[in-house]
């Protein structure tokens, strides 16, 4: 029977948090003070090094966090899997324990085979050094050998796209520039497991693409890949099983796409996708207050995560104090790089807005299913009055993550390019020449 390439058994990590220290206001509370002050450290180090399993009953104080309570899982060599969660969840915590950046305060880790980490992206490198020292000195860092670094230096400088200034001193790169190179070093890294963390969100929208290609074709090599990230499109291209935390502990060990689900339908993860603000501070002008914007499901829960196949609806919430002519609520889907999907109106069928008396309004847009792609969308919202004047000026307001979990695109999974990916109706038929 082979050996699992990663073995976790009841691993636990805590912190002590910091707190704000009180100021002293007399000569005896400082004394008080400078006296108890080695007790109070030596209970806080205790409260550090007790555990369950050893006879002694565990104390939750106020400035200890656990960021991975008694976490249990086995992964075969070869095996690719995601984790997530939300922030706070305990995932980056997980792979600096497996990294061996941190040590458990709990429980045992077993690696088998050279271990790999794309985590910091960038760690080592020298801002007065040229980029082609800093591959080198990069590399090295991060296990390779000299040799393996020449072999694939050139592959590394082409995958990054800056060979035209890879002989330039990094402080002069962009930080996009920057990012870039240090994750084509660790790119092309040959460990037999490898741990990745957010490592696809760097560089523009054909770096990325770029980026989740090479890892495709890493796991593919039958490396062992642990893969920590927020975009539910790539966990799901990449991985066939998914470990879901919650609060530092293991909640689900499944299926990828039953545990991305499972993810989607938490309603922890449903508490962003509104704006809501009081008559002193909302966005206004003296005929118009804006109260609020959110993004609803079918079920009427507000959240900030859609499957590509779930319609959703934008509800605007506002007040109109006078009477305006020709209202125009305008809304925009935009890319996280500032490039407009589309944009709608209010009343799409009369450009120059509609005549409103005063009163409370919601307006409410329904976003089809099957239009929006495999990416996060940031939506843009303002009024005007058309030949007028502008009441509320447009601004992005909220951001959307779309992700593929449908069954109808499992042979591509995420694959479309463009960022929108309508299900059109096709027909073919058979002709003679």
């Amino acid at each position: 029977m082979s050996k699992n390439a990663i073995k976790v058994e009841n691993l636990s990590k805590r912190y002590r948090i910091g707190y704000e220290k009180q100021a002293r206001d007399t000569l005896a509370e400082v004394l008080s003070d400078w006296i108890t002050r080695p007790i109070r450290n030596y209970r806080r180090l205790r409260n550090l090094t007790k555990f369950e399993g050893q006879g002694q009953e565990i104390q939750e104080v106020d400035d200890i966090i656990w960021a991975l309570r008694d976490i249990s899982f086995e992964i075969k060599p070869g095996e690719v899997i995601g984790v997530i969660g939300k922030n706070g969840a305990g995932k980056s915590t997980l792979l600096k324990v497996l990294s061996r950046i941190t040590y458990p305060t709990h429980g045992t880790v077993t690696l088998n085979g050279r271990v790999s980490s794309l985590l910091e992206v960038g760690t080592g490198f020298h801002p007065e050094l040229t980029g082609r020292d800093n591959v080198y000195l990069n590399g090295t860092i991060l296990g390779m050998t000299r040799d393996e670094i020449d072999r694939k230096f050139d592959e590394i400088v082409d995958f990054s796209g800056i060979s035209k200034f890879i002989d330039t001193p990094v402080k002069f790169y962009s930080s996009g520039m920057g990012v870039r190179l240090a994750f084509s070093v660790a790119a092309h890294l040959e460990p037999e497991i490898l741990l990745i963390d957010e490592v696809l969100s760097v560089g523009d929208a054909a770096f990325q693409k770029r980026s989740l290609g090479k890892m495709e074709e890493v796991s593919k090599q039958g490396r062992t890949v642990l893969f920590v990230s927020h975009n539910m499109g790539a966990v799901r291209a990449l991985c066939s099983r998914g470990l879901l935390l919650q609060s530092g502990k293991l909640e689900m060990d499944d299926d990828v796409d039953a545990v991305i689900n499972t993810y989607l339908s938490s309603k922890d993860v449903s508490t962003a996708g509104r704006l809501g603000w009081s008559e002193a501070d909302a966005p206004q002008d003296k005929e118009l207050i804006l109260f609020g914007i959110e993004m609803v499901s079918q079920s009427g829960e507000v959240k900030t995560t859609y499957r590509i196949d779930e319609p959703f609806e934008i509800r605007v919430h506002y007040q109109l104090i006078e009477e305006v002519n020709k209202l125009r609520l305008h809304l925009r889907f935009k890319t996280t790089m500032g490039e407009t999907v589309f944009a709608t109106y209010e009343d799409a069928l009369n450009q120059e807005g509609a005549n409103r008396k005063p009163g409370h309004y919601t307006a409410i847009c329904k976003i089809p299913a099957n239009i929006l792609n495999n990416m996060t969308y940031r939506i843009y919202m303002g009024f005007d009055s058309p030949g007028h004047k502008v009441l509320i000026p447009g601004k992005e307001y909220l951001e959307v993550d779309i992700v593929d979990t449908s069954d109808g695109y499992r042979y591509v999974k995420g694959a479309f390019d463009g960022p929108i990916r309508p299900l059109v109706e096709w027909q073919v038929e058979e002709t003679t020449l």
